[in-house]
């Protein structure tokens, strides 16, 4: 008998302490509502507390079923600002940050005591997620004021010293601001030495791209890119992070003069134009040469043209500074400017600065009329100099059989008598590389057609001895040479002395150097 009282009166005393416990419970929660207002201070136990968002939601008669944030450090905003931060939107693009900041500080690039930046946070969403983790000394920078997490400021032109953050982060806004330099160089300037930078870009997916964005951040190294899971799953996504380095460890680029008795063979470890990797991506994804010299080329090279694999069509230029089109050699108007590169070339919606190189005096007045056009009435050449230029008042066609043809340079030395004699004009002469280094940089998309008449066996090595050759991202070239005449079957034209085989080798050393070149006719 008392075998069975004992069991009945432990099961009846447990039952006893846990309604008791549930009391102390509902006391709570009944004073924490209704006397203070649904508010927790530091230290208090709040009954819908959540620490790992480090929210507090609670109603009230205070509160008026608003929702307010605490933060680690104690700090609270109005209901009116909680109640948006902890709606559902909200939360979602909170907590995607919040998943991308915590795996950034275990891996030890963003610590709890950084001071951060967020460069064009509109809403704030990145500045509460650091700060829910701990992140307290993060501030947002965009156009408009959100306080208290984003002030009002010019992002290219920060109201902050040199050297003031330890962390910063960048969203999509590298992908959508046309100055991604300038960008590029601010957001560097701000950073402390051996501080973190992060970007979020929907654009990096190839190696060009990816080269061009890390030219942007010179003073930086690279230390890791890879793929994240975006908010919109349909959309590519990478994080990219680098670390700024120490002023003494940014090396300038080295100087690049030819060590080579070969002019066109420059892939040498003294080179400051070494074929990287994601120029051996594009040559693996161009065209074949024609290495058959073809028997109708007015047809064939013509045909060919259809053929072509525009690198626009292979990239995301997306990191460029500027775009640039020059064309060498460039004729009337309509010739290749008007008829193929503003109707033709895939320009992924960028708006490209135009210079028009040619010396023939016949087009001058034709380009003075053009909107848009740079025009250089000069010639270009290897030196700065007065030289013969030949040209033909027949524009219409080319007269092979007569050996006069388009403008081009005599080569020194010619004789200056014989039919010919009176189309010859001393015009001046410009140094193109020269000219090139003056006028662009590795951070801009440079785009070049050079239809001169033979003068591509001087030029090209030219562009090589002095380096400028990579400044050049796609290259359209006519090679001149003594091709079999459309008027006359079984004859070369005696205009030029270079054979096709050179024109091949002139194709082939440009693209085993590096250089995305094409056959253009």
């Amino acid at each position: 008998m008392d075998s069975v009282v004992k069991p009945n009166f432990a099961r009846g005393f447990i039952v006893r302490l846990l309604l008791f416990g549930v009391f102390i419970l509902l006391l709570r929660f009944v004073y924490v509502v209704t006397l203070r207002g649904g508010s927790c201070a530091s230290g208090d136990f709040c009954f819908f507390s959540s620490s790992a968002e480090m929210l507090s939601l609670s109603g009230g008669i205070s509160g008026g079923g608003a929702a307010y944030v605490r933060f680690p450090d104690g700090s609270t905003v109005s209901p009116e600002l909680g109640k948006l931060w902890t709606s559902r939107e909200w939360r979602k693009a909170v907590e995607f940050y919040s998943s991308l900041f915590q795996d950034l500080v275990v891996e030890d690039f963003l610590s709890p005591t950084a001071k951060t930046l967020c460069i064009e946070s509109v809403s704030g969403h990145e500045v509460l997620a650091l700060k829910e983790i701990g992140v307290a000394d993060s501030i947002g920078i965009s156009k408009k004021n959100f306080p208290p997490l984003v002030l009002s400021g010019d992002i290219f032109r920060q109201p902050f010293g040199n050297n003031t953050f330890d962390f910063v982060f960048s969203g999509n806004i590298l992908d959508l601001t046309r100055r991604p330099a300038d960008l590029a160089a601010e957001l560097a300037r701000v950073l402390k030495p051996k501080g973190i930078i992060v970007l979020i870009t929907a654009s990096a997916g190839d190696l060009y791209s990816l080269h061009s964005l890390k030219v942007l951040f010179a003073s930086c190294r690279m230390v890791r890119s890879r793929e994240i899971n975006s908010p919109d799953s349909s959309k590519f996504t990478r994080e990219i992070v680098f670390r700024k380095e120490e002023a003494s460890q940014i090396l300038p680029h080295k100087g690049n003069e030819m060590v080579n008795d070969n002019p066109f063979i420059v892939g040498n470890s003294d080179s400051k134009c070494p074929i990287t990797d994601h120029k051996l991506q594009l040559l693996h994804s161009a065209e074949p040469l024609l290495e058959e010299e073809p028997l109708k080329p007015w047809l064939t090279l013509k045909k060919n043209i259809q053929n072509i694999k525009y690198l626009p069509s292979l990239v995301d230029m997306s990191f460029k500074q500027r775009y640039v089109y020059i064309d060498v050699g460039a004729r009337s108007y309509g010739s290749s400017i008007g008829s193929w590169f503003r109707k033709q070339y895939p320009k992924q919606s960028k708006t490209f600065e135009i210079y028009a190189i040619e010396a023939d005096q016949a087009f001058h007045a034709e380009y003075v009329s053009k909107k848009g056009i740079n025009y250089l009435p000069f010639a270009a050449w290897i030196r700065n100099e007065s030289i013969s230029f030949e040209v033909s008042h027949d524009h219409d066609q080319k007269s092979d059989e007569k050996g006069s043809g388009m403008g081009r340079i005599k080569a020194a030395g010619a004789s200056s008598s014989g039919p010919s004699a009176k189309n010859l004009h001393m015009i001046q002469g410009f140094d193109f590389a020269e000219w090139l280094k003056n006028t662009v940089t590795e951070k801009d998309f440079v785009v070049v057609k050079m239809d001169v008449e033979g003068t591509e066996f001087d030029l090209v090595p030219r562009l090589f001895e002095t380096g400028v050759i990579c400044l050049v991202d796609e290259l359209f070239l006519e090679c001149h040479y003594n091709r079999w005449q459309r008027c006359c079957p079984g004859k070369r034209s005696p205009k030029y002395q270079n054979t096709y085989g050179q024109c091949i080798h002139l194709f082939s050393s440009l693209r085993e150097n590096g250089v995305l070149v094409h056959q253009w006719w």
